[in-house]
């Protein structure tokens, strides 16, 4: 895409309710810090909290947090008007739906922020869109999907324009999620160099079932003793997931090991990565696992197809179906040289089509389109001639935006 010269970058505001470890927070860590400083300027606004992501950013670029005091504090318009014009801000992007999405792009829209965009990364709880949100529809530029599958949920489901929702696949940092020893984690666990491991990579929250996963170790374990379970993640559900583990006999077997900074490791410590949630669109952690080299087991919802691609990447099983996620792990965790294949065509696809540059990229190219265009339905009044005076200068500006497709990508 062809850019404009600007005597300063675009002011570009992601908001959010807060920045816990999550996949679709770290996603954003790895946007905010690899934009192109010398196009845009990106701030975070945390509704709420912080959050430790967002505390570590605070170091690097303005994170604001603490404005929202209850659900229906409607302090929060006057609040964020102030902080979208002092200075006037470039372009809004919500992160997730929810009371985020709704305020800021109302918010959005009385500041006069010229870019209005929400970014979505789940096809339901807890992430559902709902009529309050689907009202500011007219006044959103831009709606964000994370997979093909995604932004034909986007459409068919919660009734977005197709013109204004476009794909942006979640990207993967391959230099630091890539194949590596596997001894150090392993030591630290207490799990031995032979082992067969599974692991998961998902916030302990009710949606990503983790309680299938515990139940399925320990039917794993029937078959294959020496089976070991690593679980990355934190959440409310950290507790009662414990409990279940030492009440299905795997205590031992069960390592809970919390967020961690040293992840692209802890999956690389794995024979098979798993997940089994309810309902996702195109969850980071099954990238990682695939950039590391590491196969997939996982749930069928969706958009996940398009990265676990049933005996090419990993396997895939119907959601909630324990049965067929046990056999198709253990298959797996037997058969080693298919699952080496799997992990390594995994990594191949990842770093064709998922890397973080590429992602990055797709939002730049999207902030500065919208931008462009509106700066140029500013200056068409202007620019344009009388009746009497011919064709309109206008045609001069052709090339300066981008085409986009019939999906509405760019």
């Amino acid at each position: 895409m062809e850019t404009v010269e600007r005597s300063k970058p675009l002011r570009v505001l992601f908001l959010l309710t807060s920045m816990p470890v999550g996949g679709a927070e770290t996603l954003l860590v790895n946007l905010v810090r690899r934009l192109d400083r010398k196009r845009f300027a990106p701030e975070i606004v945390c509704l709420k909290e912080p959050g430790p992501l967002g505390e570590m950013l605070a170091a690097e670029m303005p994170v604001h947090h603490d404005l929202l005091a209850c659900k229906y504090d409607v302090r929060i318009l006057p609040r964020l008007w102030s902080l979208m014009r002092r200075p006037q801000a470039d372009a809004v992007v919500t992160v997730g739906a929810g009371d985020k999405m709704f305020w800021g792009r109302l918010a959005a829209y009385l500041a006069g922020v010229p870019v209005v965009a929400s970014a979505l990364h789940s096809t339901g709880w807890p992430d559902g869109v709902g009529r309050l949100n689907r009202m500011l529809t007219r006044i959103t530029d831009a709606f964000i999907g994370v997979a093909d599958a995604h932004a034909v949920h986007l459409v068919q489901n919660e009734r977005f324009p197709t013109a204004k929702v476009n794909t942006i696949y979640n990207g993967v940092d391959c230099e630091r999620f890539s194949p590596q020893d596997a001894t150090p984690i392993r030591n630290e666990l207490g799990i031995a160099a032979d082992a067969p491991v599974v692991g998961i990579l998902a916030a302990l929250r009710p949606e990503k079932n983790h309680e299938l996963f515990l139940h399925g170790a320990a039917a794993i374990r029937q078959t294959l003793q020496a089976a070991q379970f690593i679980v990355v993640g934190d959440g409310p559900k950290r507790n009662e997931l414990q409990m279940l583990a030492k009440k299905l006999g795997l205590a031992e077997a069960v390592h809970f090991v919390g967020s961690r900074s040293d992840v692209p490791a802890l999956l690389a410590a794995c024979s098979v990565v798993a997940l089994t949630s309810h309902n996702e669109a195109s969850p980071v952690s099954i990238l990682e696992a695939l950039a590391c080299g590491v196969p997939v087991v996982a749930s069928n919802v969706g958009s996940v197809r398009e990265t676990v691609v049933d005996g090419v990447t990993g396997r895939l099983f119907a959601p909630g179906d324990e049965g067929a996620f046990v056999g198709a792990t253990v298959e797996l965790l037997q058969n080693q040289e298919e699952a080496r294949r799997l992990g390594e065509e995994g990594r191949r696809r990842v770093e064709a089509r998922w890397s973080l540059e590429a992602m990055v990229r797709g939002y730049e190219e999207l902030i500065e389109r919208i931008f462009v265009s509106k700066q140029v339905a500013k200056l068409a009044p202007a620019l344009a001639t009388d009746d009497d005076e011919g064709p309109s200068t206008l045609p001069f500006l052709t090339g300066v935006l981008p085409r986009r497709n019939a999906k509405g990508t760019m």
